[in-house]
């Protein structure tokens, strides 16, 4: 990248970005984490500057709009107010994320979205995996497998009828339940012993610079690319049709 572009692409003078290479020069904050955005890279491999380390855990926390200590505590609407507000990415990484299925309105939300041009991926688990048997020994019970059968019934019309909503399941053994609509997502991490619906979720908002929201961002692409799609197979051997 060129002095310019990066100048351009942060929004100082050239000469500001020429200062900082040639003599040294310490950027204000916030040009720090605009220039590592900028490189695509941490902030703390282009200046040693032992405030950044705090600095970056602010900006960490800042990602943190709010904590809920359970799911079911959640307000009812913000999940289709979230995926609402999603104008290039609509995701969900789950095992079932049942409740979800069960919403009539989340549907006709994926639908318009889709129909809209929004990227949307729905990550069920695969019912016969490892991974899901162990989650649902975690949970303490062993009917995991059966709530994501209970989801893909209830998706079955878009499965079907909208190729636009892409559907994939995965084998991954997941530390958390993600939720995300462009740069704000809801994750809800798995605690052994705990069902889902009382283990805490954490509301995250993107900032320029952070880390703490992509890391988990991440975590759905890898497991996107992971999984497979699903199958008129699969849908025939779940409801006998």
């Amino acid at each position: 990248m060129t002095v310019q572009s990066l100048a351009e692409a942060i929004e100082v003078n050239p000469k500001t970005v020429e200062r900082w290479i040639t003599q040294g020069k310490v950027p204000y904050r916030r040009h720090q984490y605009a220039t590592a955005a900028a490189l695509k890279v941490d902030v703390t491999t282009l200046w040693d500057d032992s405030r950044n380390a705090v600095s970056a855990a602010d900006l960490a926390k800042a990602e943190i709009a709010t904590v809920y200590p359970h799911r079911h505590t959640v307000p009812t609407g913000l999940w289709r107010e979230l995926y609402g507000r999603a104008e290039r990415h609509l995701d969900v990484l789950v095992y079932s994320g049942l409740f979800l299925s069960e919403d009539p309105l989340f549907h006709d939300l994926l639908k318009a979205k889709a129909e809209s041009g929004v990227q949307v991926r729905i990550l069920l688990g695969d019912p016969g995996c490892a991974a899901v048997r162990q989650r649902g020994i975690d949970e303490g019970h062993q009917i995991m497998d059966g709530k994501i059968r209970n989801a893909l019934v209830l998706y079955r019309p878009l499965v079907q009828s909208h190729p636009d909503i892409r559907f994939r399941l995965h084998e991954s053994t997941l530390y958390n339940s993600i939720y995300r609509a462009d740069d704000e997502m809801l994750v809800n991490p798995h605690v052994y012993g705990t069902g889902a619906y009382m283990a805490p979720v954490l509301h995250l908002r993107r900032l320029s610079g952070g880390s703490l929201f992509d890391t988990y961002a991440n975590s759905i692409d890898h497991t996107w690319e992971n999984a497979r799609p699903i199958t008129d197979q699969d849908i025939a051997s779940i409801t006998g049709a």
